[in-house]
């Protein structure tokens, strides 16, 4: 049904996907909460910081990690020379660009699961003597789970459909970082490749309604948890 390239194509996306998930869960738990609970001054700027990628042109953003991330960049050109790391036109490149691109959904999700919680639970855990990292763990994260689960499947789709950051910093290359999105645009360049990139459309819409589902089934659980 699928050819090597499209097969290649969608186990990338897939990996890609779930990398980006998986490094942006340990930054975006925690500034999800402090987002939730910090009611001091200048918490507009550190929201503004977070969702600028959201309004950024994709390929702005790309061109800011590439500079980064680079063989030259500030950031990539130490991870080369010193562990060998390549980012830029690597699968690490694509996740990377997905991971950030996607990031303030994530946190946007995650902020709001951690507002439904109550925070007078939190101050019984603490005169309880329970500590902040404790109560963070045993109360606050449990009671906001399925919002990070759904928070973390949003992050999920949107980086299955990442095209612009990804071409940027990781290139479009078949079988290392050609993901659903740039193997789409690889074959409307070509004659009869409009047609012939149905199949891949297809998957990628599927997948797309699958993750957004699942996303909203955790987060009318969550809302439901709240309302009890």
């Amino acid at each position: 049904m699928f050819t090597a390239e499209e097969w290649d194509a969608i186990q990338l996306s897939l990996w890609v996907a779930t990398w980006a998930v998986l490094a942006s869960l340990p930054l975006a738990v925690p500034l999800g909460y402090f987002l939730a609970r910090w009611k001091r001054p200048g918490k507009w700027l550190v929201e503004t910081m977070v969702n600028l990628p959201l309004v950024l042109p994709p390929v702005v953003t790309g061109y800011i990690l590439l500079v980064l991330f680079g063989r030259q960049g500030a950031l990539g050109g130490p991870l080369q020379r010193w562990f060998g790391i390549h980012i830029a036109f690597s699968w690490a490149g694509a996740a990377l660009a997905a991971g950030v691109v996607s990031f303030p959904l994530m946190v946007r999700a995650i902020r709001i699961a951690f507002s439904g919680v109550d925070e007078r639970l939190e101050g019984v855990a603490r005169t309880l003597g329970s500590g902040p990292l404790d109560t963070f763990l045993s109360v606050s994260l449990p009671l906001a789970f399925r919002g990070v689960l759904a928070g973390s499947m949003l992050a999920f789709a949107r980086s299955l459909g990442e095209f612009g950051a990804t071409i940027m910093l990781a290139g479009n290359i078949p079988g290392r970082t050609q993901t659903i999105p740039t193997a789409v645009f690889s074959l409307v360049q070509t004659p009869g490749g409009v047609s012939r990139s149905g199949r891949l459309v297809l998957v990628s819409v599927l997948l797309a309604c699958i993750t957004l589902a699942v996303s909203e089934i955790l987060e009318r659980r969550q809302q439901r948890r709240e309302s009890a």
